[in-house]
């Protein structure tokens, strides 16, 4: 082996240090921006995550602006009933020749005015028309804190829903790293009694293809676990920031209302019920306001200002120049156009009764629901309370029968599908119970106020 010291191979070994060195740098840099995404992620307890999802869900949030805007309209008609005062001023020059010609120039033809007032306008009766037209306004400022109600209630549902379905993926995703582990134990102990020639390459063949069939449910449980995360962080508003969540599925066991207390708790906090009886209110406003729409009214007018009048080349003279009056406006043919706004809005305020009756015979089939699907959720719960345990004390006895030869392969594959089948149930089971519970709470119209104390 011939060794080069010329400059040209010391310059060659410099070359390829420098791109080693170069190339690690960029290595370590790109590995930078994956870190600083688990950086980035916000672990969060439930109760965290429900008072996020009310400060930055965005439909809490269009909510929010819909009450704004309303409130908005409240203002706008009750300065109805307000004085409305206006400031005119101007500055104006005309010329008629015709005074010339018939008054043979007594009368200048050209003159300059300039004048500046304030218009008072005060309705003082419309028949009804601005009180109901106030009243409807602030009826429809509650009907806004009913939809914000609503879509608080809605995201806390859905989001304590989302929390558990991350809680639960995380379960199934250890359930199936625990039993691919206890796969890879199996092909262990296949080998190693291959090695000791108790086992032939049948038993080897079977437990290696048993792992690589348990590998396909850890990669699908990982990747629940971050369709559930992102589920969860969609619900919650947040951007540019990934979340996770700590926490158990363990929900304590709660007293289940009856249907009837269920129904009479609902029918008194749900914010959708309450919104459409109060948008019967604002329809009752409407038909007094169409109806009144062909009946007299009376406005007070009045202004005062200042004028001064310049005749060119004549006469010129300024002063204080007002006015008031009482004025009676009636409408008392409009081609029936009240007459027909009236009946629609009548009609509208009967639909919404009908409306309203169905609403309450819904909420009585949400209630039923909502308290079977609590009662199922509890039984299943109780039944599988004690089958875990049962099922790995079995599955211990199986192994070690295996590893001494009084049990086959398949007395433990059956042992470890129970064990499996046992967490994979009571996970759900836990999961299920908990979104029921919510589930019960959301149709009641209470989870709200519990999740407030």
């Amino acid at each position: 082996m011939v060794r080069l010291n010329t400059p040209a191979a010391t310059w060659g070994r410099y070359l390829l240090m420098s791109v080693f060195f170069c190339a690690a740098w960029l290595g370590m840099l790109s590995v930078t921006p994956a870190l600083g995404e688990e950086k980035r992620i916000k672990i969060l307890t439930r109760e965290e995550a429900l008072n996020i999802a009310l400060e930055k869900n965005k439909d809490i949030q269009k909510a929010r602006e819909y009450k704004n805007s309303v409130e908005g309209r409240y203002v706008e008609e009750r300065s109805a009933a307000l004085p409305q005062l206006t400031l005119n001023g101007g500055l104006s020059r005309d010329r008629d020749d015709t005074f010339k010609k018939i008054l043979g120039g007594l009368f200048p033809p050209e003159k300059e005015t300039h004048s500046t007032e304030v218009v008072l306008s005060q309705p003082l009766y419309t028949f009804g028309r601005i009180g109901a037209a106030i009243r409807a306004a602030k009826i429809g400022l509650s009907t806004a804190e009913d939809q914000l109600r609503i879509f608080q209630q809605a995201a806390l549902r859905d989001v304590s829903a989302a929390f558990d379905d991350v809680l639960l993926a995380k379960e199934l995703y250890t359930i199936a790293v625990q039993n691919l582990d206890q796969k890879e134990r199996l092909l262990d102990e296949a080998r190693r009694k291959y090695a000791a020639g108790t086992a032939t390459d049948y038993d080897v063949l079977a437990a290696e293809v048993a792992v690589e069939n348990a590998r396909p449910q850890v990669i699908r449980s990982e990747n629940l676990i971050q369709l559930s995360r992102e589920r969860l962080r969609f619900l919650l508003g947040i951007e540019g920031q990934g979340v996770d969540v700590t926490g158990t599925l363990e929900t304590p066991i709660a007293p289940i209302p009856s249907h009837d207390k269920g129904v009479e708790i609902a029918w008194k906090n749900r914010p959708d019920l309450s919104d459409l009886q109060k948008r019967i209110g604002i329809s009752v406003e409407l038909v007094n306001i169409y109806d009144a729409g062909d009946k007299p009214r009376v406005d007070l007018k009045a202004s005062y200002g200042w004028k001064d009048v310049n005749y060119i080349n004549v006469a010129r003279g300024d002063g204080q120049v007002w006015s008031a009056g009482v004025f009676l406006t009636f409408p008392f043919f409009d081609g029936m156009r009240s007459r027909g706004k009236t009946a629609q809005a009548k009609s509208d305020l009967r639909t919404l009764k009908i409306d309203e009756a169905k609403l309450k015979d819904s909420i009585s089939l949400q209630v039923r629901d909502a308290v079977n699907a609590c009662r199922e959720s509890e039984e299943i719960l109780n039944a599988l309370s004690g089958t875990i345990r049962r099922a790995e004390r079995l599955l211990r006895m199986a192994e070690k029968g295996y590893e001494f030869g009084v049990k086959t392969k398949l007395d433990v594959d059956d042992a470890q599908f129970n064990v499996n089948e046992a967490k994979g149930n009571l996970a759900r089971a836990r999961r299920d119970y908990s979104v029921a519970r919510v589930t019960l709470d959301w149709v009641m119209g209470t989870i709200a106020l519990k999740t407030s104390q």
